[in-house]
């Protein structure tokens, strides 16, 4: 017999506590009837984000990526149902009408995860964060309020480049061990770097620049969604891990070369109060 959906959201919400605190921390303190589907639609995105580190080659990862889009496509060979994230997924879709095509793109970006390729340019990565971090926004929204998402798709897009330029800064140290760089070639080379020269990281006075100026892009993306307009109340629990990006950006900016070899992640409880502290005051 296959899971209820309930007893799907309820693992899928054990799951995201260990795939991705920050986003289980905001199902938590999201609506407690669209914690199931927000807690699908966030495992599903965890399990797509971390292919990377669980193979060593390329062409597995395609091939996880690629049962994800046959689901997704109605094409998967097996039973769903043994998998509560997909499962959990398709329930959602179901219930929210959440466009499948754009959960294609979110796995279509992901391949560019599974490879060394450069980001050429700011708009690469702001294409890149829109199909990502931008479009999961979106979706999480539709999710608490198909009628307000729509008000705030500027704001999404603005929200997740701010996060991902924030994420692509904490999980530097394992990129550049990998020989994997998101920063944007023509960040480094307004800098005076290319891609080796910053991998390398001795010339720390133009690494320090470089960071700081992507840092900056990913606060300037930050100014613009706050700017865009206030977020819906309905539809803010979608936002609640934004409120994590600004002091990452900032400690980034600050910290220069350093960020190649320290970490930047706050403390998890420091997380969680701010987290809390967005949830009341409807401010990321």
């Amino acid at each position: 017999m296959a899971a209820s959906t309930g007893q799907n959201g309820d693992i899928c919400l054990a799951t995201l506590r260990d795939t991705d605190r920050d986003r289980y921390l905001a199902c938590l303190l999201s609506p407690e009837d669209k914690r199931g589907a927000l807690a699908a639609l966030y495992a599903f995105n965890a399990e797509i984000a971390r292919v990377r580190d669980m193979v060593r080659e390329p062409l597995p990862g395609e091939i996880r990526l690629q049962w994800w889009r046959d689901l997704l496509e109605g094409s998967a060979s097996g039973d769903s149902t043994g998998n509560p994230v997909a499962a959990g997924l398709l329930e959602a879709i179901e219930t929210y009408r959440l466009p499948r095509q754009t959960l294609v793109d979110m796995i279509e970006a992901r391949i560019f995860d599974l490879y060394d390729d450069p980001i050429t340019d700011r708009n690469a990565l702001e294409g890149y964060a829109g199909e990502t971090a931008s479009a999961l926004i979106q979706l999480a929204s539709l999710i608490l309020s198909a009628g307000e998402a729509a008000k705030s798709t500027e704001a999404a897009g603005h929200a997740g480049v701010a996060q991902a330029i924030a994420g692509f800064l904490l999980l530097l140290p394992i990129h550049r061990r990998r020989h994997q760089l998101y920063l944007p070639l023509d960040i480094l080379s307004a800098t005076g770097l290319d891609r080796d020269t910053f991998l390398a990281g001795e010339d720390r006075p133009r690494i320090s620049a470089a960071i700081e100026a992507f840092a900056g892009l990913g606060l300037e993306h930050l100014g613009k969604a706050r700017q865009s307009g206030r977020v819906p109340a309905a539809i803010f629990p979608a936002y609640l891990p934004v409120a994590l990006a600004e002091p990452v950006l900032r400690r980034a900016a600050r910290a220069g070369a350093s960020v190649l070899d320290t970490a930047l992640q706050l403390p998890q409880w420091r997380r969680q109060v701010r987290l809390m502290k967005a949830s009341v005051t409807r401010r990321f």
